[in-house]
């Protein structure tokens, strides 16, 4: 059987729309209830023992061991990030399938946040291209689950346990055009590569009329002002060729011969 692409919009015109809260599918007035990183960072106090911090400590808990226990054998693997907004059709889309489908040649699987978007783009390119796909998860609010061409993925509740497999799970990033999210993402692989908690990290910004000013206020306000070294601004590496991207971003693979930007 084919595949039958449910865009999000989709989702609206349904009668019980369904929201994930980490493996816990819920609709209608279940779907109301408050998000687990609500509750951890901005809910009153409930001194009922399942809502109480010892308690969430034991979930996270369980969120890393499922995690680990689940990605520890995937092997070589790339993040794409970029916008759940971005179109089917549009050129960005096919940019993030097409960066997929170059990963999986030199193989490595593709991992996303398996929403929409750009993420739904880059896992369908992997599936195409007879690779991994792999979506991490989050609960949110207006997003109701993995997209469709994650082969394997994992709901989470809480954004750091999340962030923690992206960065442990992969061997480099290509961030695409995305919003608050995306950003995120990028600036804390910037940070953790800065301060050599990870090391031999490729971050490859992809789009360069899009991160272009970002990159220039990088380079004329935090490193003119001192508050970044001229050297951070070599962290990353700024392109609008998924070629060139792919080469920058796998290579620092163990058994990769080849620098950036050669083989």
């Amino acid at each position: 059987m084919g595949r039958h692409h449910i865009s999000s919009s989709d989702f609206d015109a349904l009668p019980d729309p369904a929201r994930r809260k980490g493996s816990v599918t819920l609709r209608r007035e279940q779907a109301d209830i408050k998000q687990a990183d609500e509750l951890l960072f901005d809910a009153p106090r409930d001194t009922s023992f399942v809502h109480s911090d010892p308690w969430r400590v034991l979930r996270i808990q369980s969120e890393f061991i499922e995690g680990f226990g689940t990605l520890a054998e995937l092997g070589p693997t790339i993040c794409v990030f970029g916008s759940a907004r971005t179109h089917r059709g549009s050129k960005e889309y096919e940019q993030a399938e097409n960066i997929a489908r170059l990963l999986v040649g030199r193989g490595y699987a593709v991992m996303t946040g398996g929403g929409p978007g750009a993420m739904e783009a880059a896992n369908k390119g992997a599936v195409e291209a007879g690779g991994t796909s792999v979506g991490l998860g989050i609960e949110l609010p207006f997003e109701t689950g993995l997209n469709e061409w994650v082969d394997l993925g994992i709901n989470f509740r809480y954004f750091f346990a999340r962030k923690t497999m992206f960065l442990k799970y992969s061997q480099g990033f290509i961030v695409l055009p995305g919003g608050f999210g995306t950003l995120d993402e990028l600036f804390e692989a910037l940070t953790l590569v800065q301060t050599e908690k990870v090391t031999n990290f490729p971050i490859v910004l992809f789009g360069t009329a899009f991160w272009g000013p970002l990159v220039d206020w990088i380079k004329n306000t935090l490193v003119t002002q001192g508050t970044v070294s001229s050297s951070d601004v070599d962290l990353f590496h700024l392109t609008d060729d998924p070629e060139d991207a792919v080469r920058w971003a796998t290579a620092y693979r163990p058994d990769a011969s080849a620098g950036p930007g050669e083989g």
